[in-house]
């Protein structure tokens, strides 16, 4: 009950108005550290009650969160498998997030987008404050802003883009509601995150979704992101897009320009899939089980991939002392 009364103490919700009206909602994480610096860790497509191989990679996100002491922890989206919840009493959250995630160092502020898998649920229990007040740690919506520090996180809700899961469900059953007519929730998504990137004034600017931009993964790059969000993330020079829905780890990405991290390898993976991919760009891409941290500062972001066992695979840094320049470490 003191952690819950805390997150309401410093999580400051609002919504922010502009020029044009501008509805996503923004929230506040504090900076504890002396130095302003943030540490996160970064997990996706994660939620099978601990099969795949989840309770390990939890496990060992525990330690990595313990050595970092970090601030907060992001998850991408696929937080609940095979099809999300039934609802906001559905066992399932326990099972999955809160009797998962139980080391000392991962009581902390979870923010969470939604992943195609939890569309095809209830996704407004994934919403309800119901399940903020079974964990505290529990905070999921479409889309919003996170400020905190230098640092500004642009969540993106990225699955009413794919017009496959409207014109070709296949036998899935997904929960548009809330999203319909399409077209309009798009746009106004759109309008509304380019304003928000263009307001602001962070050091860094983060934009976090669940479908990749750029992947060599199973499901290859989503052509509607290329198409509708990558030319907003372009002009508005982002630093980093972060996503999941390919189970794997990857990091795709030239000098000067927008890094695409994939942290999507919560639980399953080894699917044995690679796409070609220019060499030059594919820093990384590891085919199985793990998660991302990133660790912060005014001059310097640095993230590191850690496998099932803990282990670095990769790592890297952006600095922003010599501009946008990007500096790799294997």
């Amino acid at each position: 009950m003191k952690m819950f009364s805390v997150r309401f103490i410093f999580l400051i919700l609002c919504i922010f108005f502009g020029g044009s009206l501008s509805k996503l909602e923004r929230l506040e994480h504090p900076v504890t550290k002396s130095d302003g610096s943030l540490n996160i860790l970064v997990v996706g497509d994660w939620g099978r009650q601990g099969g795949f191989n989840q309770s390990l990679v939890a496990h060992q996100m525990g330690i990595v969160g313990e050595q970092l002491d970090i601030d907060f922890v992001i998850s991408v989206g696929d937080n609940f498998y095979d099809d999300g919840l039934k609802g906001d009493t559905d066992p399932a959250f326990e099972a999955s997030f809160s009797h998962i995630y139980t080391h000392l160092s991962l009581q902390k502020q979870w923010y969470s987008v939604l992943g195609n898998h939890d569309y095809r649920g209830n996704v407004s229990a994934q919403l309800s404050h119901v399940l903020t007040q079974k964990d505290w740690r529990w905070f999921c919506r479409r889309s919003f802003v996170l400020c905190s520090g230098m640092v500004e996180f642009f969540f993106v809700d990225t699955n009413p883009f794919v017009e496959k899961y409207f014109t070709d469900p296949e036998d899935h059953t997904y929960d548009w509601s809330n999203v319909l007519p399409r077209d309009k929730y798009i746009s106004n998504l759109l309008r509304e995150l380019d304003l928000a990137i263009k307001k602001s004034h962070a050091t860094w600017k983060f934009v976090v979704g669940h479908h990749g931009i750029k992947t060599a993964g199973q499901h290859g790059a989503t052509q509607e992101l290329v198409d509708q969000l990558l030319p907003i993330l372009e002009e508005n020079k982002v630093d980093l897009y972060i996503n999941g829905h390919d189970h794997c780890l990857q990091h795709i990405g030239s000098d000067g320009e927008i890094q695409f991290l994939t942290s999507g390898g919560g639980s399953k993976a080894w699917r044995g899939v690679i796409q070609p991919w220019d060499p030059k760009e594919l820093k990384l891409y590891y085919d199985g089980q793990g998660f991302m941290s990133l660790h912060i500062t005014h001059s310097q972001t640095k993230f590191i991939y850690y496998d099932i066992s803990g282990n670095v695979i990769h790592q890297s840094t952006l600095s922003k002392t010599f501009g946008r320049f990007k500096r790799s470490f294997l």
